[in-house]
């Protein structure tokens, strides 16, 4: 029974995103823009949707079950004041030239904004290998979810397979405007559905003061911060939201959006939207501890879909874990959908057929870019390890660290191409040194201090920046004037 809701509901995205198939106009900009046309709730529900993946379900829930309830301070609590603030000021900034000189990528605007063909493809490739550790984590957390909730019945691999193919149908077919209706149903979903979860567990415990209880008895550390997470670590943590400001994916999104104000309402709601599936998320990985005991390693990573396992009756736990799935796809599809659009239109056309390329070549371009995406994530998928959380804290950290790219971009007219190409570069051999150093070691911070990576990464990329560009000649007045000459 509860495979076949799990099926239903599958079927039930895939119609969803086939249905916006008969709205598609043809063109390359309704393909991948949904010519600009979503209003102020499609446009919370598919960047809230796109930003919470399976680590926001899963991995939240499994690091709440190895540490504890502060858990929610490290993520979820800086993320709602952080990025509104990001969306804020560079969201709409970035919709409005994205809007004013028709841009579609996010390295379209690199690119010309610093006049640097060489700047664009570097961007292209490191954003692309760090959107790949994003992309695992939707792939391994529906392996991972498929298999615990069918008791073994499918596999992993077979989950995390049905998942890539699902999505990949109805964004080659739907493009972004199936991606943002396929987005608002499951973020829908996911919200509601997660919110059932936690209050049906929680009945079937006791209650939540009972359920308390027993964790106070046998983990009190997971309801204290205690020496579990160290004081610096809960500071640097705060960086890691800002990686926002970076994704393609939510670049891409904002692109969309029909006006300036359509922004009201993601600005204002984030916040209580990230209380309704992280609030949950913890409390769940916390109660987990007294539920399933004992769970070490990468199996905690299993811990939600455990709990709604032994607590939820066949239909409904096929509905939680649709909820789940819901998380999962509302990201990996956006996550795609912008790769595609970057090989695109950064690529493909830029640096090979130009003008030549019809619009229909991009779009079967772009299809094409999707499927062997999706083919290459779920094979790495298929050997690498299965912590959710810390894939998705590795990824966060390079995006975040490229910040000042953008707020350079956007804010000092002094900047350089080659500042920029410096902190790019500062990211990537700091992400590597850390990564090689910290990914096996539990916990890991810089010398043992607290501090996370992405703190020190994020620095070095800011003085690489700034130092090069002003020993660097200034961009010229004519590129200059294309992005600061209308502002008052």
């Amino acid at each position: 029974m509860t495979l076949a809701v799990i099926l239903v509901y599958l079927g039930l995205v895939l119609a969803i995103g086939l249905l916006s198939n008969r709205l598609f106009r043809g063109t390359g900009e309704d393909y991948f823009l949904a010519t600009r046309s979503i209003g102020s709730f499609m446009l919370l529900m598919s960047l809230f949707g796109t930003h919470m993946t399976a680590f926001s379900l899963l991995g939240a829930s499994a690091q709440a079950y190895r540490v504890g309830i502060g858990v929610f301070a490290l993520m979820a609590s800086s993320s709602a004041l952080i990025v509104p603030i990001v969306i804020f000021f560079v969201g709409t900034r970035l919709w409005a030239v994205g809007k004013r000189r028709g841009y579609i990528t996010q390295v379209q605007y690199f690119r010309e904004r610093w006049d640097s063909d060489g700047l664009g493809l570097m961007l292209f490739v490191v954003l692309v290998a760090l959107v790949v550790p994003y992309l695992l984590i939707g792939v391994m957390g529906g392996g991972v979810a498929v298999g615990q909730i069918t008791d073994g019945l499918v596999p992993e691999w077979l989950g995390g397979l049905a998942i890539c193919v699902v999505v990949m149908t109805y964004v080659i077919f739907g493009g972004l405007r199936g991606t943002a209706w396929v987005n608002t149903f499951q973020t829908l979903v996911f919200m509601i559905l997660g919110a059932v979860t936690f209050l049906w567990i929680v009945r079937a415990m006791g209650g939540l003061d009972e359920a308390l209880r027993r964790v106070a008895e046998t983990n009190p550390a997971h309801l204290i911060r205690g020496e579990r997470i160290q004081p610096l670590k809960l500071l640097t943590y705060t960086c890691l939201p800002l990686s926002v400001g970076m994704f393609p994916h939510i670049f891409m999104h904002w692109l969309t959006a029909r006006r300036a104000a359509s922004f009201r309402l993601p600005i204002v709601a984030y916040p209580l939207c990230i209380a309704i599936v992280w609030i949950p998320s913890v409390l769940l990985g916390v109660l987990g501890t007294v539920a399933v005991p004992g769970l070490e390693g990468p199996a905690a990573s299993s811990i939600l879909v455990r709990m709604i396992d032994l607590y939820a009756p066949g239909v409904l736990a096929g509905l939680l874990a649709a909820g789940v799935f819901a998380a999962i796809m509302s990201s990996l599809d956006s996550q795609v959908l912008a790769l595609g659009t970057m090989f695109t239109q950064d690529v493909v056309k830029h640096h090979g057929f130009g003008d030549r390329m019809s619009e229909q070549r991009q779009i079967l371009v772009g299809r094409a870019f999707v499927v062997g995406l999706l083919a290459l994530t779920y094979a790495i998928s298929l050997v690498a390890g299965s912590n959710i959380f810390k894939f998705g804290v590795w990824s966060f950290s390079g995006f975040a660290a490229l910040l000042p790219v953008v707020l350079a971009a956007l804010f000092w007219r002094r900047s350089t191409k080659h500042g920029a190409m410096a902190a790019v570069a500062a990211v990537v051999v700091s992400w590597v040194f850390f990564f090689v150093r910290g990914f096996s070691v539990p916990g890991y911070t810089v010398g043992g201090s607290g501090v996370m990576p992405v703190a020190v990464m994020l620095g070095l990329s800011a003085l690489a920046l700034v130092s090069v560009s002003l020993v660097t000649r200034p961009p010229e007045r004519a590129v200059l004037d294309k992005f600061f000459a209308e502002r008052p």
